[in-house]
């Protein structure tokens, strides 16, 4: 169910500036009181070593790629339609989410100190939360809610104008999710970050495409059980000279019958700019590369080149941006370890980002720049419907919200029959990179 309503004020962490681009406060968003909120388990978190995936470490995306990416698309998996973004505040906190009685444990207490930083409420109640606080569908849930938080804060802080509105949906086969969306701001054309928490049983079409990828999956009565969860997002600034990103981190879990559980983690980060600046995109590469580093050397530079090979327009020959990093099926050595990587790029997106959006929300461009951008996002649009997986198969999934789907598409873009750029011009210069990928770091 949408709630809507007329102002913003996301609860004790949110502290929007106003004042368009100004100065973005350093370090993490804060509780009541001062409270620094943490990311779950980010304290004294120790690095792992080994981070791999499947038998197609080396390679693309495995078996359950396809269905992990359509989560990421089925609740993009989330949101709310974006004709009802309004300038908005908090959706009211559940009973779930109710300040600390005394007498309860202090690890209750820290749970809902964490959880009033939120944009609204935990998906799943904080009575269940409770109950299983090392179950890494609980860690999950609340590293999503605590990064939709902390990039809604950032994105809110360098626009200075339209607020997020907070819509809250459910999904009648169990779960549900909360889209935060921003719409024609001062900086931001369109940006949205939603997430999803949702569960059930995997239908026919899922558990089919599944083996055809090699999955070996025991099913009860043809039932297999399932959760997913994810964040998704994608930031569209006005200006040519900032660029686009996108994130999407998630987890998916399915029980077999004789209740052996099989686990996986995805997601990614890459950049789209419409003109190349070299310093951006060392700058975002290298951010990425130092979260990627804390885990394992080899992560990085196996995680760029699938995402350069990912985010490919076939038909253009061309990638869809400078890229970034992009995983599928992680699932060894450990979950734990996994998440920790997971986490460490999640917390990479703001610092990777918001300086690039604040050094040049305020630049001058011309109307042919303008232009430009908008051809640029008929390639992105072109991308997300014609090669994205999760967005194809969100529109052929029955009962799909298809706003949902399409939150990642820009508010404007343009198609010109036989465009070319001049050789030589700036927007040659994006296009040589878009068609030969570069070592960013090096």
């Amino acid at each position: 169910m949408a709630l809507h309503v007329s102002r913003l004020r996301a609860g004790p962490c949110w502290r929007a500036a106003r004042g368009g681009c100004g100065a973005l406060r350093a370090g993490p968003p804060r509780c009541a009181a001062g409270r620094i909120c943490r990311l779950p388990g980010t304290a004294g978190a120790v690095q792992s070593r080994g981070l791999g995936h499947g038998p197609a470490a080396g390679g693309g995306p495995r078996l359950g790629a396809g269905l992990t990416a359509a989560l990421a698309g089925l609740a993009g998996l989330a949101a709310a339609a974006f004709g009802h973004v309004k300038r908005a505040e908090m959706v009211p906190k559940s009973t779930g989410a109710r300040s600390p009685q005394p007498g309860r444990p202090e690890e209750q207490d820290d749970l809902a100190h964490r959880c009033s930083c939120f944009m609204a409420s935990p998906v799943t109640d904080l009575r269940e939360l409770r109950r299983r606080p090392d179950d890494m569908k609980t860690k999950m849930e609340l590293l999503i809610m605590e990064t939709q938080a902390q990039v809604c804060q950032a994105l809110a802080q360098v626009d200075g104008g339209a607020s997020f509105s907070v819509d809250r949906w459910e999904r009648k086969e169990g779960g549900g999710g909360i889209s935060c969306v921003l719409q024609d701001g001062h900086v931001f054309e369109k940006a949205g970050v939603s997430i999803s928490v949702v569960h059930g049983n995997l239908s026919e079409e899922a558990s089919k495409q599944m083996r055809s990828r090699g999955k070996i999956l025991k099913t009860k009565d043809g039932k297999l059980p399932f959760s997913a969860m994810g964040v998704s997002s994608v930031i569209h600034p006005k200006n040519p000279h900032a660029p686009t990103i996108h994130f999407n981190y998630r987890y998916f879990e399915v029980e077999e019958a004789d209740g052996n559980k099989q686990w996986w983690f995805g997601g990614g980060c890459d950049l789209t700019p419409t003109y190349l600046n070299q310093d951006d995109a060392v700058h975002f590469h290298r951010t990425l590369k130092e979260a990627c580093d804390k885990h394992g050397p080899d992560l990085y530079p196996k995680f760029k080149k699938w995402c350069d090979d990912y985010f490919f327009i076939a038909h253009r020959g061309e990638r869809r941006g400078v890229g970034g990093i992009f995983f599928d099926d992680l699932d060894s050595p450990s979950k734990e370890e996994v998440f920790r990587f997971v986490q460490s790029c999640a917390q990479a997106v703001v610092p990777s980002y918001i300086p690039l959006v604040k050094k040049h929300c305020n630049d001058s461009f011309t109307p042919q720049e303008k232009l430009w951008q908008q051809l640029r996002r008929g390639r992105y649009v072109e991308f997300n419907l014609l090669y994205d997986r999760g967005t194809k198969f969100g529109l052929f999934t029955p009962g799909s919200r298809i706003e949902s789907i399409l939150m990642s598409l820009p508010l404007t873009a343009r198609w010109e029959y036989m465009h070319s750029p001049s050789e030589n011009s700036k927007e040659a210069e994006i296009l040589e990179v878009l068609r030969h990928p570069r070592d960013w770091v090096h």
